[in-house]
C-alpha cells in the first residue's frame, strides 16, 4: 500500500500510541558510571575539562558510590590516580595500591555496588603508555604479566569484574588463566575489544593523568578507519573467553556497535567517552543545546545501535533527571 492509504504519522499521533510502538529504551540498569580514585585523604579535585566529575580519595569515592546507588546507578568503573608511578605499572598490583584500596572502601560502605576495575597501565607508568617500554615501544608480552597481576590484585580486593583496556594481543586469555589459577573463576572479563586510537579521549587524559610522555598509542589502539579489523579483535577476545566485549568510543563508532551486535552472540558494552561528554557540556554551557534532551538522544542512539551496557559520565545526571523513574 502507498499514500494516502499508508500514513505512518498515525502511530505518532499522541504520547500513548508513541509509547506503545516505542522500539528502544535506556534503563538505569544499562548504565555504568566511571569514577576516578585518587591517593590521599579528603580529596575532591574537579576535572576542569569534564564538569561535574572529580578525582576522589577513597573515602569520598565510597560516599559517591552510596549516592549513586541510591539514585539507581548500581555499577561503577574505577580508574586510579596513584601517589607514585613506575616504569611498568606493576605499582597498581600491590595490595595497598589505589584501586584495591578503593574497591575495599566501596564494598565496606555499600557491598551491593557492582564494581568494575579498569585494567591498564597508562595511569601508573612514568611514561604514560599502556605497558612496558622496550626499544621505544610497548612490549606486548612483558605487559601481559603486569595486566594479569593487576587483575588478580583487584580480584583479591573484592572486585566484581575486570575490564582490560590496554589492547595488547593475547591479554584476555592471559588474564583469564591467571584469575583461574588463583581461584577467581567467577570473575568476568569485560574486554575493551575494539578500542580505537581516538581524539575523543583528550579530557580523560587530564582526569586520569595518563597522557603519553612521548609518541602516541597507534601501535596498539585501533585505526579509526578500520571496521573489519574490529571484528577480528572482537572474535579473538571471545575465543580467549571474554564475557563482554566493548566498543570505544561509542558515538562515532555506532556502525561498529551495530556490526558487532549482528555478528556476535555476546553482551556488548559501549563507552560514551570523555570527549563526547565534554562536547555536550561545552555546548550546553553556551546555551547552544538542550543538555538533557541531547544527552538522552545520544544514549538512545548507542542503545539503538545494539549496546547492552553504556559506560557514561552522564549516568548520575540521567538518574537525577529521571526523578525516580528507571528508564526513558
Amino acid at each position: 500500500m502507498y499514500f494516502p492509504s499508508t500514513r505512518l504519522r498515525r502511530l505518532r499521533a499522541n504520547p500513548t500510541i508513541r509509547a506503545m510502538v516505542n522500539e528502544t529504551t535506556v534503563s538505569l540498569d544499562n548504565l555504568v558510571m566511571p569514577l576516578f580514585a585518587s591517593a590521599g585523604k579528603n580529596i575532591k579535585k574537579p576535572i576542569s575539562s569534564m564538569p561535574g566529575n572529580y578525582q576522589l580519595s577513597v573515602e569520598l569515592l565510597a560516599q559517591e558510590c552510596k549516592e549513586l546507588y541510591a539514585l539507581g546507578i548500581k555499577s561503577v568503573l574505577l580508574f586510579g590516580i596513584p601517589e607514585t608511578k613506575d616504569d611498568t605499572g606493576m605499582i597498581a598490583a600491590h595490595d595497598d595500591s589505589i584501586i584495591p584500596s578503593a574497591i575495599r572502601a566501596i564494598k565496606q560502605e555499600i557491598p551491593e555496588m557492582y564494581v568494575i576495575a579498569d585494567v591498564c597501565n597508562c595511569e601508573y607508568t612514568t611514561h604514560g603508555h599502556c605497558g612496558t617500554i622496550v626499544n621505544n615501544d610497548v612490549d606486548n608480552d612483558l605487559t601481559l604479566k603486569t595486566l594479569a597481576a593487576q587483575a588478580v590484585a583487584f580480584a583479591k580486593a573484592g572486585v566484581d569484574m575486570v575490564a582490560p583496556s590496554d589492547m595488547m594481543d593475547g591479554r584476555i586469555v592471559y588474564i583469564r588463566e591467571s584469575l583461574d589459577e588463583e581461584g577467581y573463576t567467577n570473575i568476568p572479563i569485560m574486554a575493551y575489544s575494539a578500542k580505537y586510537a581516538s581524539a575523543f579521549y583528550g579530557p580523560f587524559r587530564e582526569a586520569a593523568e595518563s597522557a603519553p610522555q612521548f609518541g602516541d598509542r597507534k601501535t596498539y589502539q585501533m585505526n579509526p578507519a578500520n571496521s573489519n579489523e574490529a571484528m577480528r579483535e572482537i572474535e579473538l577476545d571471545i575465543e580467549e573467553a571474554a564475557d563482554i566485549i566493548m566498543v570505544k568510543p561509542a558515538l562515532s563508532y555506532l556502525d561498529i556497535i551495530r556490526r558487532a551486535k549482528d555478528t556476535f552472540n555476546i553482551p556488548i558494552a559501549a563507552y560514551n567517552v570523555s570527549g563526547e561528554f565534554s562536547m555536550v557540556k561545552a555546548a550546553a554551557a553556551n546555551g547552544w543545546i538542550d543538555e538533557e534532551r541531547i544527552t538522552k538522544e545520544i544514549l538512545m542512539s548507542i542503545r539503538r545501535a545494539g549496546a547492552d551496557i553504556i559506560l557514561t559520565y552522564h549516568a548520575k545526571e540521567i538518574a537525577q533527571w529521571l526523578k525516580g523513574e528507571k528508564y526513558f
